[in-house]
């Protein structure tokens, strides 16, 4: 099996030219402003080992996402009954919603071997060619934040995902030349939280394309329920309701709650998780109804209270805020905005009127210029 060292590269938008070293520290900022927050879509130094173990195997015990389920299920089924390899397939949305765990679950169902690399850590031509050519029959490879990936290993990939090839160059100079190797055909998965920064040659090989939507309250009870009892924490419909509700749609942010307020359980409340209990262990973490953080609650105070509820420019917004515009955008807003608290216009940011009641603001009267 290949080694491959995790360096981090960021590849710019085919959009837009973006300089390397640019999209690198952006991204790396973003990264690194999102790890320090409790209520973090992101992964966390702590979670992979806690995730391990409460990581559902089998399609029938993954909660959620019924719309993917059912199109990956009928999927599987009949590449079962042909005997092939399944069709590539590109996992995409919102971090924290289950792509690594489908990814291994696409492997157990298919009862083949599974491999794990992403973007960032192949960083020359050999990784990337051993991995292909130590491939088994219908192993799946699973290569997360896909759209990190380097173009001309991208570009590498287009024959292997199509044809089951892999061009080689032998030597250098006037006398290399070119030998195609034969892969054992395979199952490639791809992850990525931005689609739309993958070329449209990459996007064509896959066959399968999932979008996984953020979870319902009521699914991300279940999910903390389910998780509880692997833990061994004793917990009822309530308390795992108040944690599902405060977790912004994501399990992997109800799991990381979940685990604080165990603690907070064991210490305060004979270890048993209610809803008064988890009330009041969130309560002193600072994550309010909404699954909002004091960062979440001071940007939209400050549009509020500096700007009048705007529109303020990303430069302005963040210089107040004294945080980097990355990890505004890629961080702080897109929760804000997708639950309606924040609108993001050609003029700058404005704070819509959810925002005004959750901070119990009256909202000034707008008088209209047209």
């Amino acid at each position: 099996m290949a080694c491959c060292f995790e360096v981090v590269f960021a590849l710019p938008s085919p959009l837009v030219e973006i300089p390397k070293n640019m999209a690198k520290v952006g991204l790396d900022r973003a990264k690194s402003a999102e790890a320090e927050r409790l209520v973090s879509a992101g992964r966390a130094d702590d979670d992979d080992a806690f995730e391990l173990k409460l990581r559902p195997t089998r399609l029938a015990e993954f909660i959620g996402q019924e719309k993917a389920k059912e199109q990956l299920a009928i999927a599987l089924e009949a590449a079962k009954n042909r005997g092939e390899a399944l069709d590539h397939v590109l996992l995409f949305g919102p971090p924290g919603l289950g792509k690594t765990t489908l990814a291994t679950i696409i492997a157990n169902e298919l009862g083949v071997g599974f491999q794990q690399t992403s973007g960032p850590a192949l960083q020359i031509q050999g990784d990337l060619t051993a991995i292909l050519t130590n491939l088994r029959e219908r192993q799946v490879l699973f290569l997360d934040e896909i759209h990190r990936l380097q173009h001309v290993l991208e570009e590498k990939l287009y024959t292997a995902l199509e044809d089951y090839k892999l061009d080689i160059m032998i030597g250098t100079g006037p006398s290399a030349r070119t030998h195609v190797m034969e892969i054992k055909p395979f199952t490639f998965v791809g992850a990525t939280t931005r689609p739309g920064m993958l070329s449209s040659p990459l996007r064509g090989r896959f066959g399968i394309l999932l979008r996984l939507e953020f979870y319902t309250d009521d699914e991300l009870r279940f999910v903390v329920e389910r998780s509880a009892e692997v833990m061994g924490v004793p917990i009822d419909r309530d308390g795992a309701a108040e944690i599902a509700m405060r977790s912004r749609g994501t399990p992997r942010i109800a799991n990381r709650l979940l685990r604080r307020v165990r603690d907070y359980a064991q210490v305060r409340a004979q270890g048993v998780i209610d809803r008064p209990t988890a009330q009041a262990a969130l309560a002193m973490l600072e994550v309010d109804a909404h699954g909002f953080d004091e960062l979440d609650r001071r940007l939209l105070r400050t549009i509020i209270e500096k700007y009048d509820g705007g529109p303020v420019g990303l430069n302005t917004l963040a210089a107040a805020l004294a945080e980097e515009q990355d990890a505004l955008e890629e961080v702080y807003e897109p929760f804000l905005i997708q639950i309606g608290f924040l609108d993001r216009t050609p003029r700058g940011r404005v704070a819509t009127r959810l925002a005004y009641e959750h901070l119990g603001i009256e909202m000034p009267r707008r008088t209209s210029l047209f």
